[in-house]
C-alpha cells in the first residue's frame, strides 16, 4: 500500500512517498520516510501527528492512501497573542490616562 509522509515548515516542506507493508502504523510509516534525520528538531513524544488533518496516536495502523502529517509547535496560538497584545493595550492606554489626571 502507498502512503505519504509530510512535514511543512514556513520556508521548507517535506513530503516523503512510501510504499509499505499492509501493517504500519503511523509511527514506522515516520521513521521510514527518514524526516527525522532531515529535521532531528522532531520529537514525536512531544510533536502531534495526524492522518488528513485529524489527529492520531503513534500506534494508529494506517490505510492505503492515508497521508502521515507531522505538526510543528507554534509559538504562541493566535488567540492568545491577541489577547496579550489587547491586554498590552489596555495597561498602557491606564497609564496615559493616569498621567493626563495627574498633570
Amino acid at each position: 500500500m502507498k502512503v505519504s509522509v509530510i512535514y511543512a515548515l514556513p520556508q521548507e516542506q517535506y513530503l516523503e512517498e512510501l510504499d509499505v507493508a499492509d501493517a504500519i502504523t503511523v509511527e514506522e510509516a515516520i521513521k521510514m520516510s527518514h524526516v527525522l534525520e532531515h529535521f532531528p528538531e522532531i520529537d514525536l513524544s512531544t510533536h502531534k501527528v495526524g492522518v488528513f488533518a485529524k489527529l492520531a496516536k503513534l500506534d494508529q495502523p494506517l490505510r492505503d492512501g492515508d497521508r502521515v502529517e507531522i505538526y510543528r509547535s507554534l509559538p504562541r496560538k493566535p488567540r492568545d497573542a491577541h489577547a496579550v497584545d489587547d491586554k498590552k493595550a489596555r495597561i498602557r492606554a491606564k497609564k496615559e490616562k493616569r498621567a493626563e489626571t495627574s498633570q
